[in-house]
């Protein structure tokens, strides 16, 4: 659909809104603001339906926020730019970021971390400047989700929220770094630091386990062990280079105890992708004493308290997190882009569905059902 302007600036579009928790996603008018200082306007081009939508969109938590635009895993081309941008300009291609860098503060200038002060995850549905939303549907606010909210033909996000890509990038596909397949490559590469020769084991093959998966065979571990109760998941996970597929269902001790006993005692390295605090205590159990190491990358869908004996710990385990793999979203994600350019990477093998996106609800559907990787929903050009 083409914009209609109703004001200098205000653009009228079709935007997939999720009115209660849920409920099917109704396709809706709504007004998009311009940008304000800082920011810019996107028009959308591809999508792709991460677990994190889903979970937050089935929420029924007493903070959850309503009538709410989701998606974050996005690639479009810049439509508009507010004062004080220099970095963009209309026409550039560039991945939306569900963590921004701002490049000025503690964080953003070291090393050691990818945790923004300015630009961090945002999850109260408003904007990181002004704390008020660009989108509204008769006047009345629709909120964001992650500041980026890109089931809408445009939107609106911090300038530190976008990352300048490639024009010739085919953005159908490396929309997916904008969060799964980055977060599971730098959960594997800059968190745990896998080694050579090591053994890993994954707990959930979705995009993000599975991109764990890639990364870990990049790094030349000798097995990588993968965890999951969808047997479909088995023929997938090899592709990615698993080595050994086991579904819990079919064995009658703890998965933890078949981890250590095909081990010798444990992974070198373990990761968490269900989104199951209980599994992390389970992720712990199944790295080896001394120096096993566990990361989290799941958002639980219930139960964020995390409960685990100390003996873990002090037997040398050590528990780390990790958010959008530790990758500095801005200054990192460019690099990613290059690398699959370079066929350095896999990307495309993980688009299990390209859908239209006034079928946005099937992608919610197969999401929910087990049936996919990733949807890429394809928004009118």
């Amino acid at each position: 659909m083409q914009e209609q302007p109703i004001s200098a600036g205000v653009i009228t579009c079709k935007a997939a809104v999720a009115w209660e928790a849920g409920e099917p996603l109704v396709m809706e008018e709504v007004e998009v603001s311009p940008p304000q200082p800082m920011e810019i306007r996107i028009k959308v081009a591809f999508t792709a339906l991460c677990r994190s939508d889903v979970t937050s969109w089935q929420s029924q938590a007493l903070n959850s926020i309503f009538p709410r635009i989701f998606g974050h895993e996005a690639s479009g081309i810049v439509e508009s730019v507010g004062q004080g941008v220099t970095e963009f300009k209309e026409g550039d291609h560039v991945l939306t970021l569900f963590t921004g860098e701002c490049m000025r503060c503690k964080h953003c200038t070291s090393a050691k971390s990818n945790m923004c002060q300015v630009l961090g995850f945002k999850r109260n549905g408003v904007m990181h400047s002004d704390q008020k939303t660009r989108f509204s549907l008769k006047g009345k606010p629709i909120y964001h989700f992650c500041a980026v909210s890109s089931f809408s033909e445009y939107t609106v996000v911090h300038s530190g929220c976008a990352a300048k890509i490639s024009s010739i990038a085919p953005l159908e596909r490396i929309c997916l770094l904008s969060c799964g397949v980055s977060a599971g490559l730098g959960a594997a590469w800059k968190v745990a630091d896998v080694s050579e020769g090591s053994t890993v084991v994954i707990f959930g093959l979705g995009t993000v386990g599975l991109s764990v998966a890639q990364g870990a065979r990049l790094r030349g571990a000798s097995r990588i062990i993968g965890v999951d109760t969808n047997p479909g998941k088995r023929d997938q996970a090899s592709a990615f280079g698993v080595t050994d597929f086991l579904n819990p269902d079919e064995f009658e001790e703890p998965i933890q105890q078949v981890v250590k006993r095909i081990t010798d005692g444990g992974a070198d390295y373990s990761f968490e992708c269900v989104g199951d605090t209980e599994m992390i205590t389970t992720a712990l159990q199944s790295c080896c004493e001394g120096w096993g190491q566990t990361v989290t990358l799941g958002v639980p869908k219930a139960k964020p308290e995390i409960t685990a004996h100390f003996s873990l710990f002090l037997s040398g385990r050590t528990l780390r997190g990790s958010l959008f793999g530790g990758w500095k979203p801005k200054s990192d994600i460019p690099s990613l882009v290059e690398m699959y350019m370079n066929k350095e990477i896999q990307i495309d093998e993980f688009v299990t569905h390209d859908i239209p996106f006034e079928d946005i609800n099937r992608a919610f559907d197969l999401m929910k059902q087990g049936k996919c990787l990733r949807c890429v929903i394809h928004l009118p050009k």
